[in-house]
């Protein structure tokens, strides 16, 4: 359990750090991983397109795991 919770730690200081940066990829990590809503569902809520929610998804997952491995 402290393993996890030290996980759940380091991924929500990850996830700050990111929504600084970016504060558009830190909402669309929170509503794909958190809210569990699809590509479509976030480009509506956000009033952006598809593509743009894909390419900012995959941009954010890889901050993430680089910030996350180090």
């Amino acid at each position: 359990p402290v393993a996890t919770l030290a996980h759940l730690a380091a991924v929500d200081e990850a996830l700050r750090e990111l929504e600084m940066l970016d504060p558009r990829q830190g909402q669309i990590v929170e509503l794909r991983f958190f809210g569990g809503l699809t590509i479509e569902e976030i480009a509506t809520l956000l009033e952006i397109s598809p593509a743009t929610v894909k390419r900012e998804w995959a941009v954010a997952k890889l901050w993430l795991r680089r910030s996350l491995s180090s």
